[in-house]
């Protein structure tokens, strides 16, 4: 999940706790500031009535004929008033919640009652509001709140997540620099343009690293081309001292066959230090990129070279090329080496009888995508992470080879910006995909 996605849930996440928390929270806080409201109204009711009826007396709040009571409810029976009789010496000052039946309807009242005594008389006094408009207003607030608060999370999560998309932009522009380099050389040190003091100290110290890595790399080239250089004298020379001894007839047959194997082992030592210098050239940018060609023409030269050695083996060559574009701005002789090395690899590790498909045709980007698969013995996931590291690649290329064919073929791809991936297992054979920028 991307940064930028998660810190989005996270505000997400906290708006929709705070508005749980409002919701759990205002609804009885505003019915109690609601009941407390009624509570004073009903006081003031109260003392309303007393005032009048010290005004009037008692004698209009009584039932004409019973003259004992009196009830009165407003039309919308929200209020009601109640007088009755209570027995000498009742003290009543409460409120409660009540429910009453009127006219087959239970309605629940907030009622205050209150004693008070009226010429040696008690009487009990209750003022009533109906609950109703409590649990309206309650339904109505709860409404409103859902409502603002819905409005809110989605304003304020479009807007935070915009805002960290640009905050991060600075960010996702330091990776892809960094994605898009197949090695230090070609790492763009130009400094980001941002306002965040983080990633422009991020930024830098990914370039200063970059730039040291990139010294580093130069002085191992430079000692690598260096001392394969300096071999390659001596080794010229030591071969042609043993080879004029075998010319001359001057050793007896066993010391004969030490100078033939000595032979051999320079010629392997040789043809690794030309492949070491290869190397070297090729990382320090010494050859030129100047050649334009079919990539089929190409593909056949390679498989007409190494079909003598196939058929020997009676392995099957199939060529299937739906892609002939034109190679443009590369070095003819570095494409022909890497696809060849891959080819003689294939082959290597094709027992009798198996088969090695060579195959071009458009990816999904429309860009050249070339495969040279198998039905060899394949690759473990060991094997495959070191297919490309110098001498490491030794047990799937066991035999006279030097060990670094394979990483000459992904210089050369690097050289090239070329995509270079490998899907391979044990017994199923080897994929090998390059993917043309």
């Amino acid at each position: 999940m991307r940064l930028k996605v998660k810190l989005a849930l996270f505000n997400l996440l906290s708006k929709l706790a705070v508005a749980a928390l409002l919701l759990l929270f205002i609804p009885p806080v505003t019915e109690r500031l609601n009941l407390r409201q009624i509570d004073n109204e009903l006081v003031g009711k109260r003392e309303e009535i007393i005032s009048m009826i010290s005004r009037v007396g008692i004698e209009p709040f009584l039932e004409p004929e019973s003259g004992s009571s009196f009830g009165s409810y407003n039309i919308l029976k929200e209020e009601f008033i109640s007088l009755e009789y209570a027995l000498p010496g009742t003290e009543i000052n409460q409120i409660n919640v009540v429910s009453r039946l009127i006219d087959d309807e239970i309605i629940d009242y907030r009622v205050l009652s209150y004693s008070l005594t009226i010429d040696g008389k008690t009487f009990i006094l209750e003022v009533g509001k109906s609950l109703a408009r409590v649990q309206q207003t309650r339904r109505n607030i709860i409404n409103i709140v859902v409502l603002f608060l819905i409005i809110v999370i989605v304003v304020t999560f479009v807007s935070d997540y915009q805002f960290t998309r640009l905050t991060l932009k600075p960010l996702y522009r330091i990776i892809a620099k960094l994605e898009n380099i197949s090695s230090p050389d070609a790492f763009d040190s130009t400094r980001i343009n941002t306002s965040t003091y983080d990633f422009r100290e991020l930024d830098s110290s990914i370039t200063g690293l970059m730039e040291r890595i990139k010294g580093l790399f130069e002085k191992e080239r430079e000692i690598t081309y260096n001392i394969s250089h300096e071999l390659m004298t001596p080794l010229s020379v030591l071969r042609s001292r043993l080879e004029n001894i075998l010319l001359a007839g001057m050793a007896d047959p066993e010391t004969e066959i030490k100078i033939t194997e000595s032979l051999k082992t320079l010629q392997r030592l040789q043809s690794l230090v030309n492949s070491l210098l290869l190397i070297a050239r090729i990382e320090s940018r010494q050859f030129l990129k100047e050649d334009s060609f079919p990539v089929n023409e190409i593909l056949n030269q390679i498989v007409e070279e190494i079909k003598p050695l196939a058929e020997d083996r009676k392995i099957e060559i199939e060529s299937i090329f739906t892609d002939n574009r034109i190679l443009e701005g590369v070095n003819r002789s570095l494409i022909f080496s890497m696809l060849y090395n891959v080819v003689n690899n294939s082959l290597k590790n094709t027992g009798e009888g198996g088969k090695i498909t060579i195959e071009t045709k458009p990816d999904t980007h429309n860009r050249l995508m070339l495969t040279v698969s198998d039905n060899g013995k394949g690759m473990d996931r060991e094997q495959v992470s070191n297919l490309f590291m110098r001498f490491r690649n030794r047990t799937r290329n066991s035999g006279d080879g030097t060990g670094i064919g394979m990483a000459i073929t992904k210089t050369i791809a690097d050289f090239h910006d070329i995509q270079i991936s490998v899907e391979s297992e044990p017994g199923r054979g080897t994929k090998i995909i390059f993917n043309f920028s």
